[in-house]
């Protein structure tokens, strides 16, 4: 989403994480309905690797893990923006950590949990 400051944070840290990453500014509802993403996984950037979506803020460490798993499924989200998240973590944010979950979106649209962060 060209209207997203948060977006080019989580580009930069994938970068940083080792990921080559190629940007389009367009508006990424069109683009989440094409790749079969269902609109309840919806966050501010959508991406695509290796065949899966990576919708929202999730973590490199994430992203290679489903590549190196190859479940059958759309991808990985992140709803909402989380912070502390990736790309929501910066010093404006302070201490603020807010309790999230990757999920693993299945090809019938269901999700199961594939990893938390700052759950207690």
């Amino acid at each position: 989403d060209p209207n997203c400051g948060c977006c080019n944070d989580w580009v930069e840290y994938l970068r940083r994480d080792g990921f080559r990453v190629q940007t389009f500014d367009t508006g990424n509802t069109a683009m989440r309905q094409r790749l079969g993403l269902p609109l309840k996984y919806a966050s501010c950037h959508t991406g695509l690797i290796g065949g899966y979506v990576i919708e929202g803020h999730v973590n490199a460490r994430e992203i290679r893990r489903i590549l190196t798993e190859k479940p059958d499924a759309i991808g990985l989200a992140v709803p909402g923006m989380p912070v502390g998240s990736p790309g929501m973590d910066g010093p404006e944010y302070g201490d603020r950590r807010d309790p999230y979950d990757v999920v693993l979106v299945l090809r019938d649209g269901s999700s199961r949990p594939y990893q938390s962060y700052f759950r207690t």
